[in-house]
């Protein structure tokens, strides 16, 4: 979730007609209410303590099913417990017990070795304009989003979040250009991609000579010209990734991965950013965000995925990076460092001879897709977590289901091949559950009995 990627290894997440043994987890919170059946209003069976072993048997929503100890059974919301980390064998069935059997909207049946993405993919592949053309042709716009969020039965809900950025917050001499940037981004991301066709993709990452030599240190930038930066951003960094990585050939997943994005974007502070979505096909667990709401999703984490809640949590955590512009702050600080500069850019236009798109070629031509590999601050990372479970709150979903996501990948396993590189770039799973647990949910708490 969030930029995560290292040779990887295919995890089978499914075997049809296999028996799952059962998972076992213990009880993290002081004590925890069992209920006859997965609703809060069911009859209560008994309350476990902090520490007692249990075995999950299967998990139904937001929901476990255990056996408890007195050989009862029941169901605890999966925030009561802790899922065991999987060891190196027997993941497999770990993952089959909280799938039900089924690897919920996905198909992953391979059991061999496939070989992920990894920083050397990232840095020598080629843009790929009739990938990013494909993704592109699935972006949804806000009202189809909203449809789609009606037929789910979801509704808007407006929560304060005290964290997130705020429009012109980061660029503090942001000016009247900012009143009109939401028609100079629509410009601007239209003017780059346009300018990547007919030859534009190979001559913008083959341009030389920058702009940004000898430019005269102005800082800080404007909140119009940061913007510009990371439209020009987005769809260079993504190509190269669907260079490395084609889109999975499944419009039905493309359809869906946008239209649940996009409702999810559309409750953050920049729903105006040129959000578009993608599973790539590769068998890791892993997400992307690109700056500027490009974001990816890996094909062995959105087949991990149960539900369109959990779909959301993932894209939710990715959006927050974009909102946050915290991959991006990542290549400014590289850009000030090379150049001593902080370049102000009056033509904020994205088109390949404007100061953003002649950066944004520059910062592909040098480094490839690899800043989505980059390890940000753990601060951001679990601001990332908390921005996710507001934007479910938002969207008219529960923010448990990014606890259930977590756990998912649990139990998958401490040392499992298709989560080493969200290893690399994350805090460890339990520490990350924790952090939740510390903050609680305080005003969330009221739509974590949303189902």
């Amino acid at each position: 979730m969030r930029t995560m990627l290292v040779p990887l290894v295919a995890v089978a997440l499914l075997a049809s007609g296999v028996h799952a043994a059962e998972l076992t987890a213990v009880v993290h919170k002081p004590a925890a209410d069992v209920y006859a059946e997965p609703r809060l209003d069911a009859p209560r069976v008994t309350t476990l303590q902090r520490n007692t072993q249990v075995k999950i048997s299967s998990q139904q929503g937001l929901w476990y099913q255990l056996q408890i100890p007195d050989g009862a059974s029941g169901y605890v919301r999966v925030n009561d417990l802790r899922v065991n980390y999987g060891g190196t064998e027997g993941s497999e069935a770990n993952v089959r017990v909280l799938m039900g059997g089924k690897a919920g909207k996905g198909r992953v049946t391979e059991t061999a070795g496939v070989r992920g993405v990894d920083e050397s993919d990232l840095k020598a592949a080629s843009f790929n304009q009739a990938q990013l053309d494909a993704m592109v042709g699935h972006r949804v716009e806000a009202d189809a989003a909203a449809a789609y969020a009606g037929e789910q039965g979801w509704q808007a809900t407006s929560v304060a979040y005290a964290g997130e950025a705020k429009r012109g917050q980061k660029g503090k001499k942001a000016n009247a250009e900012t009143a009109s940037s939401a028609a100079g981004l629509a410009r601007s991301v239209g003017g780059l991609l346009g300018s990547f066709g007919a030859g534009g993709a190979s001559a913008m990452l083959s341009g030389t000579g920058s702009k940004l030599d000898g430019a005269a240190k102005v800082a800080p930038k404007s909140e119009e010209a940061l913007a510009a930066e990371e439209i020009a951003l987005g769809p260079a960094i993504t190509g190269r990734i669907l260079g490395a990585r084609p889109l999975l050939d499944d419009a039905g997943a493309q359809q869906r991965v946008n239209r649940v994005g996009r409702w999810v974007a559309s409750q953050t502070s920049r729903p105006e950013l040129p959000w578009t979505f993608g599973v790539i096909d590769t068998p890791e667990v892993n997400a992307f965000a690109a700056p500027g709401g490009f974001i990816l999703v890996t094909r062995g984490l959105y087949e991990l995925l149960s539900s369109d809640s959990e779909l959301a949590a993932v894209l939710g955590h990715e959006i927050s990076h974009c909102v946050q512009r915290d991959h991006y702050e990542v290549i400014r600080k590289q850009e000030l460092t090379a150049t001593g500069k902080d370049v102000a850019m009056k033509d904020v236009g994205a088109g390949n001879d404007s100061v953003a798109g002649t950066y944004a070629r520059n910062y592909v031509e040098k480094n490839g897709a690899t800043i989505v590999l980059t390890s940000l601050d753990r601060e951001a990372e679990f601001r990332s977590d908390e921005a996710a479970e507001f934007y479910l709150a938002r969207a008219g979903m529960n923010p448990l289901a990014l606890y259930s996501v977590l756990q998912r990948l649990t139990a998958l396993g401490s040392e499992s091949a298709s989560l080493a590189q969200l290893y690399k770039t994350h805090p460890p799973l339990d520490a990350r559950l924790d952090r939740i647990d510390q903050r609680g949910y305080a005003t969330l708490e009221a739509y974590t009995s949303r189902e």
